[in-house]
């Protein structure tokens, strides 16, 4: 993942979260709703002291930004299994590949 992009689209879930717009995050950090609208999307980066500022105003740690791989839930995950099977169902070498792998886990 492009780290600008994936940076901003953490930005802008972490402020979602909070169920705070861009106007009210760019005012607490003193920077433009179009600026922030542009780190959110990846087209510009944070200065470190910007960067600093996002984080304490969304109460987060700035390290956090930079967690692009978001744990999934149970069931995001069998979703997604389920997804993956779908596409292979009529490949009977990659199902029997598939069932030893699964059986390796057990």
């Amino acid at each position: 993942m492009d780290i600008k992009k994936g940076v901003g689209q953490n930005i802008q879930e972490m402020r979602k979260q909070l169920k705070m717009t861009q106007e009210q995050l760019a005012e607490l950090i003193g920077i433009e709703t179009i600026s922030l609208s542009k780190i959110e999307t990846g087209k510009s980066y944070p200065t470190s002291e910007n960067l600093a500022k996002i984080a304490a105003a969304l109460n987060v740690e700035p390290y956090e930004f930079f967690l692009f791989e978001k744990e999934k839930t149970k069931d995001e995950l069998l979703e997604e299994i389920q997804t993956s099977v779908n596409k292979i169902k009529d490949d009977n070498i990659k199902l029997h590949l598939l069932l030893k792998m699964v059986k390796s886990l057990l």
